[in-house]
């Protein structure tokens, strides 16, 4: 009888409010989903880097424009970076720095480089992240972009 009583109060204990996961273990999951993202984009495989977003109605803007939700953003990544490994480009996520604002919600700004044979493209991101369903997953993406001279060094490079 005592360790069944061990064992629903353990129980209650998980199901608790005070059981939530720590600061650091959010942020830890929100890291480790752009990593994910990062990893799928540079395989090739753009559903797999979607799978970061939310789905289908994420809201995502890039050089001054909204994409055209969830559907939208993958046919434009597909479209425009699909084909070839030299196409899609290597990506990578540094910088970044995440603020939890509510259990279920969370604020990640940071800095991106996207190299494509000669070209090297830097930016920022700003994204708000949710957690639905017990995933954190990008319900707002604003990217802003710019060519690097081949001459710079990457800020994360020096």
């Amino acid at each position: 009888m005592k360790h069944l009583f061990l064992a629903l109060l353990a129980l209650a204990a998980l199901a608790s409010p005070s059981a939530a996961a720590s600061p650091k273990s959010e942020r830890a999951a929100i890291l480790a989903t752009v990593a994910r993202m990062e990893a799928g984009w540079n395989r090739g495989d753009f559903r797999g880097y979607m799978a970061g977003f939310r789905n289908p109605d994420v809201v995502f803007i890039s050089g001054g424009k909204f994409q055209d939700g969830w559907q939208g953003t993958l046919d434009h990544y597909v479209r425009d970076y699909g084909g070839s490994p030299e196409r899609r480009g290597q990506l990578h996520f540094y910088n970044m720095k995440v603020d939890l604002l509510a259990p279920d919600a969370a604020m990640l700004v940071g800095q991106y480089r996207l190299q494509r044979g000669a070209r090297l493209t830097e930016g920022v991101n700003t994204r708000l992240f949710r957690k639905v369903g017990g995933k954190w997953l990008i319900t707002m993406n604003h990217v802003s972009a710019y060519d690097v001279a081949p001459t710079e060094v990457a800020p994360e490079a020096r």
